[in-house]
């Protein structure tokens, strides 16, 4: 019979990536992981937190091994561990969708109200997409676009938008998508295209569920990143 001790030791490892994953910041910055690979700078910038807490985060996460980095002349470059990390947060969202009762009210005052904005599916846009009747908006940050979006999106970060729309095809339908079922880029994308007179709809989830169903992903070919910070 094996010893309690020992089975302690074990449980209690195979749950330190839960623990890593239990403070809402590193949720965040895992999210924002599930993108593609950002710099310490990048991620501080998406969290709104300092370089320096940003990097205490970092290092929790790394030492749960659920993620990876890679230096690159001064500068770190984080990522995740593999696709189990990409699972076990989604795993982790769901749960909380499911029995959180207070999530929903939470959602709503993040994202505001979604009603009136109209949706689609991954299995419609991959019909639409076939049939070359739909313009595909990327409008996550172009580091994410770059690291692999969705074939034919045009990379349109929302801050570009307004300034962009003048080269959108008049008269096609528009579909914006960004990171996923939290992230709010596509809903104010598709605000702000109907505010111009543009038909738009927002996938109903993000880029990392497209790519974890399995459906072709277009990754573009960049030169190494590198830089001070």
């Amino acid at each position: 019979m094996g010893d309690h001790k020992a089975k302690e030791a074990l449980y209690d490892a195979l749950v330190e990536a839960a623990r890593a994953l239990a403070n809402g910041r590193r949720a965040e910055l895992v999210d924002v992981l599930a993108q593609g690979e950002r710099s310490v700078d990048e991620l501080a910038g998406e969290i709104q937190q300092s370089v320096a807490n940003t990097s205490q985060h970092l290092q929790r996460l790394l030492r749960a091994g659920v993620i990876t980095s890679r230096r690159s002349g001064t500068r770190v470059y984080y990522s995740l561990a593999g696709p189990s990390v990409e699972r076990l947060w989604r795993a982790l969202r769901e749960t909380a969708e499911a029995h959180a009762g207070e999530l929903g009210e939470l959602a709503r005052s993040y994202l505001g109200n979604r009603a009136g904005l109209g949706t689609i599916t991954r299995d419609e846009l991959q019909r639409r997409l076939k049939q070359g009747d739909v313009v595909v908006l990327d409008v996550r940050p172009r580091p994410e676009y770059d690291a692999g979006h969705i074939p034919g999106a045009l990379s349109v970060p929302l801050d570009d938008l307004k300034a962009r729309l003048g080269q959108l095809p008049a008269g096609t339908e528009i579909v914006a998508y960004c990171r996923g079922s939290y992230c709010v880029y596509a809903d104010d994308a598709v605000r702000e295209l109907a505010d111009d007179g543009r038909q738009a709809l927002r996938l109903e989830e993000g880029f990392p569920e497209w790519r974890a169903a399995g459906l072709p992903v277009e990754p573009v070919t960049v030169a190494p990143r590198s830089g001070a910070g």
